[in-house]
């Protein structure tokens, strides 16, 4: 089964880690962006919907112990499930004061259910006492951070608002190893005006970074986004479902094995997804992408080449199985 999948998935990482399936709760935290609240914009990034990525996130009126306990409810209703990441979601959730950040996670990690808590948050979103209080946290369960980096290309971040240099992500990439605590980046393919070598830089230089997990998300192109917007007014060109399959290859095979794949496309909201709509067929397309990495007889990590300016020991941090357990690694 793992060997037809050619690549370090984040089921095959939980299952090898836990003993068995871990689910994924999406929780709202009740927190806003400073790319929203004026700091440093007021409409988000342009992409971005009104629920700040947190589309499929559990209500932020609500504690977090009911919303963790009401997440956990829709999924046992279909699944059968003991283990549970509580991830929070919405918005930027480190943007807000360490002592109400202390509350919210520690009310999370303390669910004997949780085994693991991953925050969404921004690199400029991270001063000394949340480094602080995610390493101390990260004594008691094993702490996620969720950085949406994008784009390394600074026309493109501009297009996209996103309000933060490279300079100051890549600070915030080795403060977090530094302190042993696993980064996850998502990537977003097809952006607007980016040709597919762009794309590829920008996955070359995360796999050059020693992070743990990597999110390749399809661009979507949602109608209450200033994208959406844009999109309506002046179409732009879009990936098709063969170009994108194409596409994540060539990123699987540039990244190395030791990087576990938490995304390869993405779920947009039906009542909001303007194009492309094919992307609604998520099995289709990861069925396809499946069978591109077999016809091409490729693999995670085929072409990946070492270049970093970070020194870290991945192995050490992020407690990789063996060698002979990685079997989407061909020789």
């Amino acid at each position: 089964m793992w060997n037809e999948k050619r690549y370090y998935s984040i089921d095959y990482y939980l299952k090898k880690t836990f003993g068995e399936k871990v689910y994924r709760l999406a929780l709202n935290g009740g927190m806003t962006c400073p790319n929203r609240d004026g700091t440093l914009g007021s409409h988000g990034c342009i992409f971005c919907s009104a629920a700040g990525s947190g589309d499929f996130a559990q209500q932020g009126s609500k504690p977090i112990t009911a919303q963790l306990t009401d997440a956990k409810e829709q999924i046992r209703r279909k699944r059968n499930c003991r283990k549970f990441i509580a991830y929070f979601q919405a918005y930027t959730n480190t943007y807000a004061p360490v002592d109400y950040l202390r509350k919210i996670f520690t009310e999370a990690v303390m669910d004997e259910d949780v085994v693991i808590l991953s925050i969404a948050t921004r690199p400029d979103c991270l001063p000394a006492e949340i480094l602080d209080l995610l390493a101390e946290l990260n004594q008691i369960k094993p702490i996620w951070i969720e950085l949406g980096l994008q784009t390394i290309h600074p026309d493109t971040s501009r297009f996209i608002r996103s309000g933060f240099s490279l300079d100051c992500f890549h600070k915030a990439v080795r403060s977090l190893t530094h302190l042993h605590i696993p980064v996850i980046v998502h990537v977003i393919l097809g952006l607007p005006g980016e040709t597919r070598e762009q794309m590829l830089e920008t996955v070359r230089y995360v796999g050059s970074l020693g992070i743990f997990g990597i999110k390749l998300q399809l661009l979507h192109v949602l109608s209450d986004t200033d994208l959406g917007r844009l999109y309506t007014t002046s179409p732009f060109p879009l990936l098709s479902q063969d170009e994108y399959c194409e596409l994540i290859a060539d990123c699987l095979e540039r990244l190395p094995e030791t990087i576990t794949i938490h995304r390869l496309t993405g779920d947009g909201p039906k009542d909001l997804l303007l194009a492309p709509l094919w992307s609604q067929a998520k099995r289709s397309v990861l069925n396809q992408i499946a069978h591109t990495l077999k016809t091409r007889n490729t693999w995670q990590g085929k072409f990946y080449k070492y270049e970093t300016n970070i020194q870290t020991d991945t192995e050490s941090v992020y407690k990789l199985p063996d060698k002979e357990q990685r079997p989407w690694q061909k020789h």
